[in-house]
């Protein structure tokens, strides 16, 4: 798989201290769409990872559907590259990086017991490793983001890990990883917004950022599913609490209200959103009853901001006066956005096909 080549580059933070060099911030040339994605993403071994609900493979599937639609092709997105333990230690702990070298650590976050039983170096191999691909992925979308106005990572969205806990499938932080890069690393990005729409709280983000005013987060969840996180709820912004098979218009009102709310309420740097269909009524771990329908046509109206999605998911374009959803199709153009310091990335897409790739943007490029 040949991809866009990467120039190294290392620079220091706006406060002129100098942080780790690193490979993540990278240099991309301008041929290459702001889409990240390594083939490594994908985690096979055994068929131990067909014992968890979560598709561990729904990457590539994304992205083999996205060449297939002639979208994408080898040669225009930019390859990840693996966090490097310098990296994983700008926001994890020592200790919590030294517990992952325990293989039964390691099923206990990723909830497939017979990893205990493993060799470490072989959990390293063939699942932190992928693991720590996508998270060095997220990283360099949000400095994609910065560059661009807008980028996407196709893996990541790691949401309930933090700093020093693991879980969920999540064993690296790499949400948190991408906003303090950016906070050390580049000039002017000093203010985040993290709007979460999986199904699941957000709560390793939430303990990381509990007591820090720079990062505003709007969490939409299911009330009665993991993590059920009562002490990160606490830097919960803007909070949106679903019960068991909430429907369409429920969930419509309430996601367009604080949508609305929070983009009336800061005006962020950045923006990170981490997608997810597990809403989807049927998923087998979200617990809601979202139609279909909802991602394939229906507009989210109200105050200004419009919402709309499509089959393969998505691009997102946020600006002053909408929000909306596009279906990814094979040309850009240059459009008029938000403002011109404002850019958003787009952290995970969270089912498979349906959905497929969102993309968020605040300047410079939409897709029609």
């Amino acid at each position: 798989m040949q991809q866009c080549p990467r120039n190294m580059s290392h620079k220091e933070d706006s406060e002129g201290k100098s942080s780790h060099p690193t490979g993540l911030y990278a240099s991309i040339p301008r041929t290459c769409l702001p889409i990240v994605y390594h083939p490594d993403y994908n985690i096979t071994f055994m068929g131990l990872e067909k014992l968890h609900p979560f598709d561990s493979g729904k990457w590539g599937k994304v992205i083999r559907f996205l060449k297939e639609e002639q979208f994408l092709t080898d040669g225009n997105i930019v390859e990840a590259l693996e966090a490097t333990e310098e990296d994983l230690l700008v926001v994890h702990t020592k200790s919590y990086l030294n517990r992952l070298k325990w293989s039964v650590v390691v099923a206990t976050i990723t909830e497939i017991p017979p990893l205990m039983c493993l060799p470490n170096f072989l959990v390293q191999r063939r699942v932190l490793r992928p693991l720590r691909t996508q998270t060095g992925g997220t990283i360099m979308a949000g400095k994609l983001a910065v560059d661009r106005g807008w980028a996407i990572n196709v893996g990541g969205g790691f949401h309930h890990c933090s700093s020093d806990k693991g879980g969920g499938f999540c064993a690296y932080a790499d949400i948190t990883l991408a906003i303090k890069f950016l906070f050390e690393r580049v000039e002017g990005i000093s203010r985040a917004t993290i709007i979460d729409l999986d199904a699941h709280q957000g709560n390793g983000h939430e303990r990381d950022f509990m007591d820090d005013s720079r990062v505003f987060i709007m969490d939409v969840y299911n009330r009665n599913i993991y993590p059920r996180d009562g002490f990160a709820k606490r830097a919960i912004k803007r909070k949106v609490e679903l019960d068991w098979g909430t429907e369409d218009s429920e969930y419509l009102r309430k996601v367009e209200l604080h949508f609305e709310g929070t983009l009336n309420e800061v005006q962020p740097d950045i923006i990170i959103y981490n997608a997810g269909t597990d809403i989807l009524d049927g998923d087998p771990l979200g617990g809601l009853s979202i139609s279909p329908q909802i991602l394939l046509d229906a507009p989210w109206q109200g105050g200004g901001v419009a919402l709309e999605a499509s089959s393969c998911g998505s691009a997102v374009h946020m600006g002053r006066d909408r929000l909306s959803y596009f279906k990814p199709d094979r040309c850009f153009h240059q459009t008029t956005s938000w403002s011109e310091e404002k850019t958003m990335v787009h952290c995970r897409n969270s089912a498979g096909l349906l959905i497929g790739l969102t993309f968020t943007e605040f300047k410079g490029y939409s897709l029609v």
